[in-house]
C-alpha cells in the first residue's frame, strides 16, 4: 500500500522500450484508472514501450473534480508540468492523448522546440478545443451528461449500460439517474439494492470532472498543430455527429481519421479497439 504522504507518480511506465525502439506517451485525464492502459501496452509491437502521463496525479487538476470542478491551473501550466515527465530527448516517440488528454497533448507539442517534437500526435476520441465546442456550463444538459455517465459506468463495471433513450429525453437529473440505475441493474453492472443517493454521488463527481475540463478549455486558445494529426474516433463517441470532432481547423499539416469499435470509455480496453489503435501509435 502506498503511504498517504507519497503522491502517486505522474509518469507511469507500463512497459519500457527496448534499445532503439519507440516509447508511446499517453496523456490520461482520469475518470478511469490508469491501469486501463495495460491492454494497450500488451498490444503494441514487440520492443515498443508505453508510459502514461496521468493528470490525476497532478494535485491542482485532480482536486478540482472533488471540489466543484474549479481548477486552480491552466492548460498551459498542465502542459508544462507534463513536459517535465518526458525523457530529456527520446530517440523516437509518439505522443497521444485520450479525451481531454488530447487537448493537453496538442498544447505540449506547441510548447516544445521542433527537435523535441514527437514523430506523430494521436488523439483518442478527443474533442478539439475550438470555439465550436466551447460551451458554457449550463449547456451541458442532464440528458447529455447522463448518457455519457452511463457509458462511463458501464466501462468501470465491465458491462454495457444503455438506458432507454426515451427515459433520458428531456429528463431532469433525478429521474434520469433512476433510469441509469435501472439499466445498470438490468445489465448486472450494479446490484438491485444499490442506493440511488450513492449513484448520485458518483454522478456528481463525474460531472465535476467534466466541468473542470470544460472550464480549463474555455480560456485556452490553441495554436494549429505543427505536425500531422491522427484521430481515432470511437463508434459511440461523445459527439457522434462530427466525424473529425472539430480538429480540422487545427490540422494544417493533415488530419487522418480512423474509427474503432466501442464507446468513448471502452475503446481503451476492448481487444478489437486496441487492434485499431496500437498500429497507429507505432507507424510513422
Amino acid at each position: 500500500m502506498r503511504p498517504r504522504d507519497v503522491p502517486p507518480p505522474v509518469a507511469r511506465a507500463f512497459r519500457a522500450a527496448a534499445p532503439g525502439h519507440r516509447t508511446v506517451y499517453v496523456v490520461h485525464p482520469g475518470a478511469l484508472a490508469a491501469q486501463v492502459y495495460r491492454g494497450l501496452a500488451d498490444a503494441l509491437p514487440e520492443g515498443d514501450g508505453l508510459t502514461v502521463l496521468d493528470l490525476g496525479a497532478v494535485p491542482a487538476y485532480a482536486e478540482a473534480a472533488l471540489t466543484g470542478g474549479r481548477a486552480a491551473t491552466t492548460v498551459e501550466a498542465l502542459a508544462q508540468e507534463l513536459l517535465g515527465h518526458l525523457e530529456p530527448m527520446p530517440t523516437a516517440y509518439t505522443l497521444a492523448g485520450w479525451s481531454f488528454g488530447g487537448v493537453l497533448a496538442l498544447a505540449m507539442t506547441g510548447a516544445m522546440p521542433a527537435e523535441r517534437r514527437p514523430e506523430r500526435l494521436v488523439l483518442l476520441d478527443s474533442i478539439a478545443p475550438t470555439e465550436e465546442y466551447k460551451q458554457p456550463d449550463d449547456a451541458l444538459e442532464p440528458e447529455l451528461l447522463l448518457g455519457w455517465f452511463a457509458m462511463y459506468l458501464g466501462a468501470k463495471r465491465g458491462r454495457s449500460v444503455v438506458p432507454d433513450p426515451g427515459a433520458l429525453a428531456g429528463c431532469g437529473t433525478d429521474e434520469g439517474l433512476a433510469a441509469v440505475l435501472d439499466a445498470a441493474v438490468a445489465a448486472r453492472a450494479l446490484l438491485p439494492e444499490t442506493p440511488l443517493p450513492g449513484l448520485r454521488k458518483l454522478y456528481e463527481t463525474y460531472v465535476d470532472g467534466l466541468l473542470r475540463n470544460n472550464r480549463l478549455t474555455a480560456p485556452h486558445h490553441p495554436s494549429p498543430a505543427a505536425l500531422p494529426l491522427v484521430l481515432v474516433k470511437a463508434e459511440r463517441s461523445l459527439v457522434p455527429g462530427d466525424p473529425t470532432l472539430g480538429w480540422q481547423p487545427l490540422a494544417p499539416h493533415g488530419l487522418t481519421v480512423q474509427v474503432c469499435p466501442g464507446d468513448h470509455y471502452t475503446m481503451l480496453s476492448r481487444p478489437d479497439s486496441l487492434d485499431v489503435i496500437a498500429p497507429l501509435l507505432h507507424a510513422v
